[in-house]
């Protein structure tokens, strides 16, 4: 036999043994309540860590760009409040999120 036809045969006999083993892992334990609220209360740092780090990213990018504004002389625009979104009136009809009335509205007639 040559060697590519080898190395082919190998590779192959490797990967049937491989996943015959894998098949027949049993399923992991669940985890112990202690082990879940540490996965918790880690995951919660986490994201309280990533909102922090942005809020400093975004603070950073808009310091350097009014120092840039102030470099070339252009005036600083004012920060424009973001307002939230509304609830619609109470008998208001709710609007479809696409198309999706009128196209079936289409196809019924």
């Amino acid at each position: 036999m040559s060697q590519p036809i080898r190395n082919a045969a190998f590779l192959s006999a490797v990967l049937l043994a491989s996943s015959a083993a894998l098949a027949k892992l049993p399923p992991p334990p669940p985890m112990d309540p202690a082990a879940k609220e540490a996965a918790a209360a880690k995951a919660k740092a986490a994201a309280e860590k990533g909102t922090a780090e942005l809020a400093a990213a975004e603070d950073y990018a808009v310091k350097n760009f009014q120092a840039n504004m102030k470099k070339e002389g252009k005036p600083i625009p004012k920060p424009v409040p973001i307002k939230a979104a509304s609830a619609p009136p109470a008998g208001a009809k709710k609007a479809p999120a696409s198309n999706t009335e009128k196209s079936s509205a289409k196809k019924k007639a």
